[in-house]
């Protein structure tokens, strides 16, 4: 248990001593590994123009040769285009050849009967040298496995959003964050070497459960070293941000590296670095006290005192009442979340709400590659997109309360969506734009959303709520490469699905009980009340 004015007892060090500046921009630098691992199946999963491989050692004339692939009508352009999963029969092709026929001249090609690709594929190589589609034919009967694999990762994200909440609350914020980052770059690395697609979607679960895993619990250890003036620009210029610069330099890698398996070599440069950073990033000290280590609170309080230049009171923290409360420490679980009524609403509530910005951020940000225009572009500028919703989010936070800073960017992002139904096909322009707005709403709704929901938490339940919070956005997550495959059958129905729960999740958002200007709460007798 942990008094109450943690704030007050601790407000002798300043906001933003060399101590807080020192956390915020290691803890910051920490997140950059996060932004392009989780996107880069942007690049490593997208699939190049493709079609039937026609042997070179089949002996036929080149007449034949470029006659053996079939035409069909595209079905958004309605141009003709070589067929990607079939061919005409090599051996009735062969047959002609073989006599000294003429494709269009003394045969109807049209009439050939046509069989799959028994030879594999060909590739183009003008945008990627390789790319898992490529290197395992994940194309035609197989096409599933692309979406698949993304929803594996998102999978293990899911997974380590369990996990890593209750370990960080038991075993603490910065062994669970360094331990997390060291998975993430390990496995990257053996990633690299993957024989097999199984293997590669195998170890790609297990990045995504260290990816999640370390975000979140620097995020908490963060939120809870920053006094409250800090922590609104820490979550969204600070984290938000550094995840955002990463991932703008995923597209500026992939546009040097286009083989996948360098492209995950780099990745895992940035990731040793920020390991070295366990030595100069402290433990959160109101976990400590928390667990009843008062001893080691103070010596953190201490240090960072003598850095910033002030003088620690003698006792910062009265020993009698953490004597008190010593027989009382507990440990908290994800039961704790749906043991009261309070509790369990606020915490549905904000499952829903991540879970509907989550679809709608992952399936923006992994459809850039079907989007109008040159795809190393338009993932940078999805990317880009995210900074100036960051600092709107930051002003927004500084001076409107919470519900109404997550109900706008929700309905934001939610509405221009709805309106993409309504640009006719050849405005391709129009139609990014309104792309790119959506995601600057929910990009913004993102930011917002992980202050407001760790301020509603207590010390003891804070990043158990976050994980349990960040599990049901990754269940959108699953879902969004499968969102964006409904865009095959209608182009607009991801947008329709997207907006629509968005705008549905932006109105809920306005029941949960208000937290701007309130202090962190410590026990869940000091949380706040649901609207109604």
């Amino acid at each position: 248990m942990i008094s109450p004015d943690y704030d007050d007892s601790t407000a002798f060090l300043g906001d933003w001593g060399p101590f807080q500046r020192t956390v915020f921009a290691l803890l910051c630098l920490s997140m950059i590994p996060n932004g392009f691992t989780g996107l880069s199946m942007v690049f490593m999963g997208d699939t190049p123009a493709h079609r039937c491989l026609i042997p070179a050692a089949l002996n036929i004339t080149d007449e034949w040769r470029n006659a053996s692939i079939p035409l069909e009508e595209d079905e958004e352009s309605r141009d003709s285009r070589f067929s990607k999963c079939s061919r005409h029969r090599m051996d009735v092709v062969k047959n002609y050849s073989d006599r000294g026929l003429l494709p269009w001249v003394d045969v109807n090609v049209s009439d050939i009967p046509q069989e799959g690709c028994l030879d594999g594929w060909e590739y183009d190589t003008g945008t990627y040298i390789s790319t898992i589609v490529s290197e395992w034919d994940l194309v035609c009967s197989d096409n599933w496995r692309a979406p698949l694999t993304t929803s594996l990762f998102f999978c293990g994200v899911l997974t380590g959003s369990v996990i890593s909440g209750q370990m960080s609350d038991r075993f603490g914020r910065k062994k669970v964050l360094f331990v997390t980052m060291a998975i993430q770059t390990v496995f990257t690395f053996i990633q690299v070497f993957s024989p097999s697609w199984l293997i590669f979607c195998l170890l790609f679960f297990i990045v995504g459960m260290g990816q999640i895993s370390n975000y979140v619990s620097g995020f908490v250890l963060g939120m809870e070293i920053f006094s409250p003036p800090v922590r609104d620009i820490y979550s969204t210029l600070g984290v938000c941000l550094f995840f955002s610069i990463g991932y703008m330099m995923l597209p500026l890698a992939a546009y040097f590296l286009r083989d996948w398996r360098m492209l995950l070599l780099v990745f895992t440069i940035p990731g040793i670095f920020c390991m070295l950073l366990w030595w100069f990033i402290p433990e959160s000290p109101r976990w400590l006290l928390s667990q009843g280590r008062v001893t080691e609170a103070e010596a953190i309080l201490r240090k960072a005192a003598q850095m910033n230049g002030v003088n620690a009171p003698d006792v910062i923290f009265p020993l009698n009442q953490t004597r008190e409360n010593a027989g009382s420490l507990r440990t908290y679980s994800l039961c704790d979340l749906v043991k009261s009524r309070n509790v369990c609403c606020i915490t549905i509530l904000l499952c829903l709400v991540w879970f509907s910005v989550s679809v709608g951020y992952c399936a923006l940000s992994l459809n850039t590659s079907s989007l109008h225009g040159n795809i190393y572009l338009n993932c940078f500028l999805s990317a880009a997109v995210e900074v100036p919703a960051l600092f709107m989010a930051w002003l927004m936070l500084r001076r409107w309360p919470r519900r109404l800073c997550l109900s706008s960017t929700l309905s934001l992002g939610g509405l221009v969506l709805l309106f993409i139904q309504l640009i006719p096909q050849h405005m391709n322009y129009v139609t990014f734009s309104l792309v790119m707005l959506g995601k600057f709403g929910l990009s913004a709704a993102f930011s917002i959303l992980y202050p407001a929901t760790a301020e509603l938490y207590p010390t003891v339940l804070r990043n158990t709520a976050l994980g349990t919070c960040s599990m049901a956005s990754r269940v959108g997550s699953i879902l969004a490469p499968y969102f964006i495959y409904l865009g095959g059958y209608y182009r607009s129905l991801p947008y329709i699905l997207i907006g629509s729960v968005n705008i549905l999740s932006g109105l809920l958002s306005l029941l949960l009980p208000e937290s701007l200007g309130s202090p962190l709460p410590e026990t869940i007798s000091h949380m706040q009340t649901v609207v109604g």
